[in-house]
């Protein structure tokens, strides 16, 4: 009898639990350094033999993560997994390297944003060999980072905080999100462009956006097409937020809990938070992991809703067997991942692993976001149904952006809570 192949996000699960358990066993993967500013340093980095060996151990790693999901999704090897990673990780080392330089450093761009960018160059310019696309697999490769994602969110820090920051995320993600559902429809999107898109800009971004996804089983074109949007906007948002919080003069936490709150991709809230020092930064973090520690309960409510909401006529309504299998299993991999670093493992252990547990996220979500890259066309963010994705998700933004403005003040500007 032959084994029935596991879905995806099962699969997502076991390579991040096993690639967790090795690192705590104490193999350690690590991203090479690329700190350079000048073309003297750049060759000295280049040539390391510590960043060779990381990059070679990285890839290694990868390509096993890839031969295990395809063993126990039951597909055939395909050769040009091989050929078309080495091409993959060298997008994302190069970007890496681009954002190693000191100049670009003090920009805030981030290595997933980056190659990102390659990607859709080199999509759009150049073209995609077809021996490249066997290794596209993008919500694989991001799903098991979302499941590592759970390392870094240490309950016993966010409590250290208050709850001041749980409470805008709160309030802040169930107004923009019905306010955003309520934009797209007047834009007359699809139900499943509605969802991706309110969970994008409400919640946590491109992880808020794969979880709801994976909840609705939404078109993988769509999940893309939001990814691409939710990267793309980022950019200018981390660039010129720091900028208009020190032109407004606003107090660090209030210039950090308005920075957490919008910018959607956890890189960029640390790039922009850096810029306003460290008590900004310290409340931006503080403020994202909020909002990603909503993301199961998120899920967990949109897989409900949307299991009751899209049962055909006539039939029973649906039990709780439905729901689980609607369930993101990805997202509970995250939320145990998360318990056990929080209240399980020894805290010395936790401190000793959480960096190279961040590394080898980092390096699963630079590669997926190449492969978000190369599968899009930069015109197609804009064309896509005439363009009213791309302007719905803008002006939700702007939405986000002034409404948790305001919550900031309220939370974090003394006039709900007295100092």
């Amino acid at each position: 009898m032959q084994r029935k192949p596991l879905h995806e996000d099962w699969i997502a699960v076991i390579v991040a639990f096993i690639s967790i358990g090795l690192i705590c066993l104490g193999l350690h993967p690590s991203m090479p350094k690329f700190d350079w500013n000048s073309g003297e340093t750049l060759l000295q980095k280049l040539g390391s033999a510590s960043n060779l060996y990381k990059a070679g151990g990285l890839f290694l790693w990868v390509l096993g993560s890839l031969l295990l999901a395809g063993l126990l999704g039951g597909k055939r090897f395909d050769a040009r997994i091989v050929t078309g990673l080495i091409a993959v990780m060298a997008i994302s080392m190069f970007a890496q390297v681009f954002t190693g330089n000191a100049t670009v450093k003090d920009l805030g761009i981030e290595i997933v944003l980056f190659s990102l960018l390659l990607g859709l160059f080199i999509s759009n310019v150049i073209g995609v060999p077809e021996w490249m696309r066997p290794v596209l697999q993008t919500e694989l490769f991001i799903k098991i980072g979302l499941v590592m994602l759970g390392a870094g969110i240490i309950f016993q820090e966010l409590l250290k905080g208050g709850g001041m920051g749980v409470l805008q995320s709160v309030v802040v993600v169930f107004t923009v999100w019905y306010s955003t559902f309520w934009l797209c429809k007047q834009f007359k999107l699809d139900d499943e462009f509605r969802m991706m898109i309110s969970s994008a800009v409400s919640i946590c971004g491109v992880s808020a956006a794969i979880a709801t996804s994976g909840a609705i089983e939404g078109d993988n074109k769509k999940l893309s097409h939001v990814i691409s949007l939710v990267l793309i906007v980022a950019i200018p948002m981390m660039i010129f937020m720091p900028y208009i919080a020190r032109w407004m003069d606003m107090p660090a936490d209030v210039a950090g809990a308005w920075l957490g709150g919008t910018i959607d991709t956890s890189g960029a809230v640390v790039a922009a938070g850096t810029m306003l020092g460290d008590e900004a930064l310290k409340y931006a973090t503080l403020v994202k992991f909020s909002q990603n520690v909503l993301l199961g309960l998120a899920a967990f409510f949109i897989s409900v809703w949307w299991t009751y909401s899209k049962k055909e006529t006539n039939q029973p309504k649906p039990g709780l067997r439905t729901i689980w299998e609607r369930f993101p299993k990805f997202v509970l991999g995250f939320i145990i991942v998360s318990l056990v670093f929080s209240f399980v493992l020894p805290s010395a252990l936790v401190a000793n692993v959480k960096g190279h547990i961040k590394d080898l996220q980092t390096c699963f979500f630079a590669v997926a976001f190449a492969c978000i890259g190369l599968e899009t066309k930069f015109t197609d963010i804009f064309r896509m149904e005439n363009g009213r994705p791309a302007m719905a998700f803008i002006i939700a933004q702007v939405f986000n952006i002034l409404v948790t403005l305001g919550m900031a003040y309220l939370v974090f500007g003394g006039i709900l809570f007295k100092d």
